[in-house]
């Protein structure tokens, strides 16, 4: 049988970029990838933020067919004393402001501790992660509509229970009671589940150290657990802080603004606005104030985050 002697040809290698790295894409691969983000982004971010800044400069009313040009004046009204607006929009935002006090604390801590907690290992982990998760996968809607049936002041199963006629959705402070319990109950699993994911992260070997050195629970918790999820906390509370900001359907469904629209939030005021009162141009001239003071908060938030971890 004749053997063929000749040597075998090479394959030719990928050309190997000069860093030692081998090339398998053209330079504008990368940018395909990013492509349809940037397509959605471009469409349903960047033109509707500059169409909304266009449309606060004017005295816009979509039913109108004509759109005066007003300048900053929906801005100069929002910040003049006794204009139309100015009073209600302020108001509104100072009801923000107490939601987001009094319920980022809440929502920071409690799924922290449910975090710790479901993240040892117990008979039923698994049950018990879906049970606490399972009421963010539910509609604002649904939530509302269950509180409201639960928590009202005639026929609520709650004060059947307790026979008493505590007005949970009617006055104060009960109306923010009832927002605050009902929103931490509905979103704490969520944060829960980013923190027990940053948990994961944490090496056991670090903890086992601590152990050694004799160092108590309290100890494990306040120099391992804590440093290691500093960045998932301020991830946490970056985004509870601009969902709390930004609340609407719990006061919309639940107190309807109720009493004296004292629980009437930012957002609930610009959509009565743009939407009710057909004054689209002062609506979003609110909507851009409040976005640019809910940026100011957040980037300050990191600002101390990142001070601490320096630190």
């Amino acid at each position: 049988m004749a053997v063929d002697a000749r040597p075998a040809r090479s394959v030719a290698a990928p050309a190997a970029e000069p860093g030692g790295a081998v090339r398998r894409h053209g330079p504008l691969t990368p940018y395909l990838f990013l492509l349809p983000f940037g397509v959605l982004f471009i469409g349903f971010v960047l033109i509707p933020a500059i169409y909304g800044l266009w449309v606060s400069l004017h005295d816009y009313n979509y039913l109108l067919p004509g759109k005066p040009w007003t300048g900053l004046q929906n801005y100069i009204d929002l910040f003049t004393p006794g204009s139309r607006d100015s009073g209600d929009f302020w108001k509104s935002m100072l009801a923000t402001g107490i939601f987001t006090v009094f319920s980022v604390p809440f929502l920071i801590v409690c799924p922290l501790g449910v975090a710790l907690l479901l993240n040892r290992a117990f008979k039923g982990r698994g049950f018990f992660r879906a049970v606490f998760f399972a009421p963010y996968v539910l509609g604002v809607a649904v939530v509302g509509i269950l509180f409201r049936f639960v928590l009202d002041p005639n026929i609520g199963l709650v004060n059947y229970y307790l026979g008493s006629a505590i007005p949970w959705t009617t006055d104060l402070p009960w109306a923010w009671i009832s927002l605050i319990g009902m929103t931490v109950w509905w979103t704490l699993g969520f944060n829960a589940v980013i923190y027990m994911a940053g948990l994961q992260d944490i090496s056991p070997d670090l903890y086992e150290a601590a152990r050694v050195d004799g160092a108590s629970r309290w100890d494990e918790f306040r120099n391992v657990t804590l440093p290691g999820l500093r960045p998932v906390m301020a991830f946490v509370t970056t985004i509870t802080i601009l969902a709390s900001a930004n609340m609407f359907g719990q006061s919309f469904l639940l107190t309807k603004g109720a009493p004296a629209n004292e629980t009437r939030t930012a957002i609930m005021y610009i959509a009565e606005t743009g939407l009710g009162n057909n004054r689209q141009g002062m609506a979003a001239a609110m909507s851009y104030i409040l976005a640019l003071l809910l940026m100011a908060v957040s980037l300050l938030n990191l600002r101390l985050t990142q001070r601490r971890g320096a630190s």
